[in-house]
């Protein structure tokens, strides 16, 4: 999956550091990020690349083993000269595109931007935040609130019916191939609650014997996964939420598609059903 880099090691803890010549920075605008695509390959650019405006601060994300990635402060702006040879492309390219571990570090560099660009006012009092020094968080300087990043759980659903596996399509999203039941956490739900809410708001069909399967985090939704194998209880009739479905069918073993890609935990969880191996 997208975040599986082994054997490089992903160190998310925060650091007040400042960047250095060969670090990595990962500059964005909106939706897209300024890199370099080559046969398949995506090349970020260098701290040490850009001319920097005087009162323009870099601020730390992470690192993959000794490798450190900063991006640009939101609330500010001036680069003097970015380097040739790259251009903007949309961010989502790097679900097709490695090296791996790069992939993995925009899609979470994007999820940080979003919520740095969401989080540059209070949203009590309206005041312009500073950030905390010592961990990542925003703090206002007038009220004293903090806020730190926050994820979304998201549970991802293979319903089985013996040699069967109930899949969807979702409607109005470019998305056309065959998905899994999925679906938000409400506040004061658990994780197992929200299987059985959403398979049966999506699909009418009632579920028992919830089996955890694996977790991911998701940045191109800012959101955490957590996957689970659950077996049919009672009736198979299918009775389909149109509002965010456009199919949902029993679909034999045998019939299933193979993945077309490894980066997310739905296709990998349909493809070990699809060859036995749950």
């Amino acid at each position: 999956m997208l975040h599986e880099i082994h054997p490089k090691t992903f160190h998310v803890e925060y650091r007040n550091i400042a960047p250095e010549p060969d670090d990595m920075l990962v500059l964005f605008d909106g939706e897209k990020v300024f890199c370099h695509v080559r046969d398949g390959e995506a090349a970020l650019t260098r701290v040490g690349e850009y001319s920097v405006a005087e009162n323009m601060e870099l601020r730390y994300l992470f690192s993959i083993d000794e490798l450190r990635f900063f991006m640009a402060d939101v609330s500010q702006a001036g680069f003097k000269e970015p380097p040739g040879g790259y251009e903007w492309h949309d961010f989502s390219i790097f679900r097709m595109t490695g090296p791996r571990h790069i992939a993995f570090a925009v899609i979470t560099a994007q999820q940080l931007y979003k919520w740095y660009v969401s989080r540059r006012y209070c949203g009590a009092c309206g005041e312009k935040t500073i950030h905390a020094e010592s961990e990542r968080a925003c703090v206002c300087p007038v009220c004293g609130i903090t806020d730190y990043p926050r994820l979304s759980p998201v549970v991802i659903v293979a319903v089985t019916n013996g040699e069967d596996l109930l899949v969807t399509r979702y409607r109005d999203r470019p998305y056309r191939r065959y998905a899994l039941v999925a679906g938000f956490s409400e506040i004061g739900e658990s994780l197992e609650d929200t299987v059985r809410r959403e398979v049966f708001e999506e699909t009418g069909v009632h579920v028992h014997n919830i089996r955890y399967y694996k977790s991911q985090p998701w940045g191109l939704t800012s959101t955490l996964l957590s996957g689970f194998y659950c077996d049919l209880d009672g009736d198979s009739s299918i009775v389909l939420d149109e509002n965010e479905l456009s199919e949902a069918i029993w679909l034999p073993r045998a019939e299933i598609p193979p993945a077309d890609s490894d980066i997310a935990l739905t296709a990998e969880m349909m493809e070990m059903f699809r060859t036995g191996r749950m």
